[in-house]
This record gives structure tokens, sequence and C-alpha cells, in this order.
């Protein structure tokens, strides 16, 4: 197993799908000369050229429909989009086109598109680019959406979302392109919409996925060493949503908080608390409690920005509220 960031987790994952499948290519808003906002595609316009590694003009309208276009016709384009923010101009592309079109063509050919964008706040980048709405694209059937929390996963499920035959938002947090993990040095996939147990515990349950599965798990180590054994599930995929390891888990412990950066209303934790209530309503020994943003677009200054995002101790108020519930 190799140590690696979570950026050259992604970076190896596009780099070996590309040496795999001449058919993948990569676009977008200075993924070539430049080497990507995020340094993730640095090298590539060199090794693979510029008909495999195209720089864009500032068009995400034009980036996604160009990337529908090419999978179509049969390439398997991983279009980037600099921030999920920036995806709120190519929606029309997005939900009514590449989530839609296999079904409304009949099955009658496959569209392998994968977009990858960079969610979150915590870089002080004021309130139109530092927004968490993966549950807005999550909402529409046809579209996939993944948000990794490990190095291990961010490669294991880019390289399942470019292999897959099914358009797919590829999600990755802005402040975890320097989060270390061990990766699996051999080549290998992790199936999409499937749910992992991250940490075993036994007195209640934490569900989050992406930012909230590291602010989870470094919670669930302060709970340790009061007595409390949390059991951490990374969801991972959003749609399709994997409830079968939270439900489980749930039977097990009778509580849970879920954690998400997005803002509550309307969010992550409220649909999933609700399929716990509604598969799982006799095991239930406290109400869930949500943990998430504040619902305010997020301040620019650093300090009101911090007050904004969901912490470890709000996790921790959570996790008391619950256990003595």
């Amino acid at each position: 197993m190799a140590r690696l960031t979570m950026r050259e987790a992604i970076s190896q994952a596009l780099w070996e799908e590309m040496e795999r499948d001449s058919s993948v290519f990569i676009l977008g808003e200075e993924v070539g000369v430049w080497g990507g906002t995020y340094a993730v595609t640095k090298g590539f316009y060199d090794h693979f050229g510029a008909g495999r590694v195209k720089d864009t003009p500032i068009s995400e309208s034009a980036i996604v429909g160009a990337a529908i276009g090419a999978a179509m016709t049969g390439l398997r384009p991983v279009a980037e989009l600099m921030t999920i923010n920036f995806a709120f101009s190519a929606m029309d592309h997005i939900v009514n086109q590449a989530a839609k079109l296999h079904y409304m063509f009949g099955g009658q050919f496959v569209l392998p598109l994968v977009i990858r964008t960079v969610s979150g706040g915590g870089r002080q980048l004021g309130a139109t680019h530092s927004q968490t709405p993966d549950v807005v694209f999550a909402h529409f059937p046809g579209l996939k959406v993944v948000a990794p929390g490990t190095p291990e996963d961010a490669k294991g499920l880019l390289k399942a979302a470019i292999r897959s035959n099914d358009p797919i938002m590829f999600i990755e947090h802005a402040t975890m392109y320097q989060v270390r993990g061990e990766v699996p040095e051999e080549d290998y996939s992790i199936p999409i919409g499937v749910s992992k147990i991250q940490r075993q515990g036994k007195d209640v349950t934490i569900v989050s996925y992406s930012k909230g599965l590291e602010l989870s798990m470094k919670a669930a180590e302060e709970l340790a060493r009061d007595g409390v054994e949390a059991e951490v599930i990374d969801l991972r995929t959003l749609r399709p949503l994997d409830m079968g390891p939270v439900i489980e888990s749930f039977k097990k412990t009778n509580r849970a908080v879920i954690v998400e950066e997005g803002w509550k209303s309307f969010g992550v934790g409220a649909e999933v608390s609700t399929r716990i209530y509604e598969d799982a309503f006799d095991y239930v020994d406290a109400p869930i409690k949500r943990v998430a943003q504040k619902e305010v677009p997020l301040p620019y200054n650093r300090n009101l920005e911090q007050m904004a995002l969901p912490q470890v101790p709000d996790i921790l108020a959570a996790v008391k509220e619950v256990l003595n519930g």
C-alpha cells in the first residue's frame, strides 16, 4: 500500500485509465497547459497531447455539452468543472440531457460521461464559490453522484466511474486534496453505490461522506477516549444511495447522527434520517440528529466561515444529545 494524497490518487486514476483506454479524454478550463486548477492533471498535456487533454473556453455549458456529444458517439470524456458552483451554468445539459437521454431514447445508446468537479467551503472563496449543493444533483434519476472521503475510495471510485456507461458527477472536496491515506498499488476499482463502514462501533451510528467523513472520524476518536464507540458509515455515493450498512448499524446502536457540509434544509441528512425512520422505526431509542452548515450564504471572513461550517464539536454535541435522549 502506498500513502498518497487525495490529489495524487485522483491523478493516478485518470492517468491509468487514459493509458488503459484510448477513448478516455479530458476537457475543461485550464486542464492542459496549466495542469488543472488543483494540479490534478499536471503533466497530462505533455504526455497525452492536445488531442486527449483539451483546454476549453470559459463556458461550463460548452464543456458539458461537448462531453455529452462525445459520449454519445463512443468516447469516454472526463469533463472538469473548476467548481460545482459553475455547474449551475450547465444545469440544462446536466439534468435535462446527460441524466435523461439514455432513458428518453429507450436505451438505444449509453452515455459514459464523468463530470469531475469541486465542492465545499473552507478556502475563503466567498458565498458563490463555496457551496456544497451535492444533494441537488443527487435529486435527479439517471445521474449518479459520487463523493469520496478517502484517497483509496477516490481512486477506486473514479476508475469505476470512467469505466461506467452512465453519466456520473464525481465530486471532490476543495479542502481535501492534501489528505493522505493508504492506496493499493495494484489496479483496482470500487463499485459505485456501495456504502462502507469506516469505523466499527456499538453505541451510536454516525453517517456522513466526503469532508463530513473526515470530521466524523475525528469526532469518533474523541468519543472513544470517553468510552463511547461510534460506528462511522461513509455513504461514498449519494445516488444510488446504499442504506444497507446504515440500517444494519442503526439496528445495533439504536441512535444516529447524520453529518453533511451542505445546508440542513432538504439535505442529505433529511433523506438519510427519513429512510431510517421508514425502515427501522422500531429500533429508534432517541431522535436522530443532523449536523450541517448554518443556513446562510458562506461568509468570506475566515472566522465567520468556520463558524458557519460544521465542526467536530458540533458532532460531539449531537452525539451527546442522542446518547442522553
